[in-house]
């Protein structure tokens, strides 16, 4: 059977959609997975063994998007985040079985619903992703191995940074910036403050990393840091090599962003921080990693909670 995994927004919202591919690939091999993703995350995808074929969603027009989806002969779809010109791609590409969540207008365009009231956060997004794969094949397993996504080469790439950047110690990254659906994070102060106790532990080598946009981020941690051995990484070769990169962190500290779900994806441990919100929180957006290697922080607003936060992550970090 040819199935198409559909979710074409961002690096995160896609990330919770690979063990939905993998566990569509493990119940018969011999199942062609397709992703249908923005062209953002086609990279990544085709580094996923799992998956037989990527189709990028570049905004064409929908009969564009119909006609491309219909070359791959697709059997089936499970569309795990939908709008309008996505769900009417897939009937006008003439996909027999089309299962989507019963959301939204778009919902008219599937032959087989299922109501999961997300924003109640009874699971994580990606287990409310995987819950529609029981409507294909409803004796599925669900499980799967972590973590999903492993490189043959990644220790010559880390081997290779280390080298260009005179490190000799263990890695303790820091990604300051966030995007996507995080919804609270440290001031630049506040992080400083955790960046330079770790400092100050002195038994790791610290990393800032960026992505290609925040170079003005960059530079002001660098002011910040100058008088530090920090090493400030802007992320320029795309998201694959940073995935090699930071297989080999000892830990990557972040909001709930993209980068934080990159790092669980390839196994790192991750110290990250969420909204004090339903909607935001780390019941919903926990990772696909191994839960043992997650510690989550929820940040609450009044200031005085958020000083106790603070000084809690201070203290586990010098410890760590």
């Amino acid at each position: 059977m040819n199935i198409a995994v559909v979710r074409t927004d961002k690096l995160g919202d896609f990330i919770t959609a690979l063990p939905t591919c993998k566990v569509l690939k493990n119940y018969d091999k011999n199942n062609k997975i397709y992703v249908c993703v923005s062209s953002m995350n086609a990279p990544l995808a085709r580094e996923c063994d799992f998956i037989d074929g990527v189709i990028t969603d570049d905004g064409c027009n929908v009969f564009k998007f119909s006609k491309k989806l219909k070359k791959f002969k697709i059997d089936a779809s499970v569309t795990l985040f939908s709008n309008t010109r996505v769900a009417f791609a897939q009937f006008l590409a003439g996909i027999k079985i089309r299962i989507a969540p019963a959301t939204k207008i778009a919902q008219i365009f599937y032959n087989k619903r299922i109501k999961q009231r997300r924003s109640e956060v009874k699971m994580a997004e990606f287990e409310y992703n995987l819950e529609l794969t029981k409507i294909l094949f409803p004796d599925i397993d669900t499980n799967y191995e972590k973590p999903l996504l492993r490189f043959d080469d990644a220790d010559v790439v880390y081997q290779k940074f280390c080298a260009d950047n005179r490190i000799k110690k263990d890695i303790i990254a820091f990604h300051v910036g966030f995007g996507g659906s995080s919804d609270a994070n440290w001031s630049l102060d506040e992080y400083e403050i955790l960046i330079r106790e770790v400092l100050h532990v002195n038994k790791y080598q610290v990393v800032l990393t960026f992505g290609p946009d925040e170079k003005m981020l960059q530079s002001q941690m660098q002011k910040r840091l100058k008088d530090t051995s920090a090493i400030f990484y802007l992320s320029n070769e795309g998201i694959v090599d940073f995935a090699k990169l930071i297989v080999n962190f000892k830990l990557f500290v972040s909001t709930s962003t993209g980068t934080y779900h990159l790092a669980s994806l390839v196994g790192t441990a991750t110290m990250t921080f969420f909204a004090d919100s339903l909607f935001a929180s780390a019941a919903r957006w926990r990772a696909v990693g191994d839960e043992a290697l997650q510690k989550h922080y929820m940040l609450p607003q009044d200031e005085a909670n958020r000083k106790i936060i603070l000084k809690s992550v201070k203290k586990e970090l010098s410890t760590f």
